[in-house]
């Protein structure tokens, strides 16, 4: 059984990489960012007329990112709430920290139910984006999305 996850409701992925991969219960997904699934559109980029990024807006990247994720998480036949792990890169750490920490709490507004987070501030990221997420959820053996034609269920006699 193929346990690799793509999805065209996610941007497609920068380079020769999966979307996700599941092992067992646990789903990892590959580095996420806010482009939009049908153009690559980054939102809240601001361009000068030379074509340089001037600025960036984190908010809508954040929602973006969220919106790729969970994305990514459903074609998996996994929910939100079964992220455990997140990690997240952060390009400007001093401006975007307080908005991007507001817009979590918004999605994860129960820490003691919200996953694991660990934030870090980077100086780049492969395309003009200002966050990138990644994250690991745990899903059961028996769940399996059934909108999903490349996931299939497996027979009980064959899980054992």
């Amino acid at each position: 059984m193929n346990n690799t996850i793509r999805t065209p409701s996610a941007p497609a992925p920068v380079g020769a990489y999966p979307h996700a991969r599941r092992v067992g219960d646990l789903l990892f997904l590959s580095g996420i960012g806010p482009r939009l699934p049908d153009s690559d559109k980054i939102p809240g980029n601001m361009f000068n007329p030379r074509g340089t990024l001037v600025a960036h807006d984190i908010d809508k990247q954040t929602r973006q990112v969220f919106a790729n994720v969970r994305a990514v998480l459903e074609a998996a036949g996994a929910r939100w709430e079964d992220l455990v792990d997140v990690t997240v890169f952060l390009t400007d750490m001093d401006l975007d920290f307080k908005t991007y920490n507001a817009v979590w709490a918004e999605y994860f507004p129960d820490p003691a139910t919200a996953p694991c987070r660990t934030t870090l501030g980077i100086t780049a990221l492969p395309t003009p984006i200002a966050i990138e997420l990644k994250c690991i959820a745990h899903i059961g053996q028996t769940r399996v999305r059934a909108t999903n034609p490349e996931r299939r269920r497996t027979p009980p006699a064959a899980r054992r």
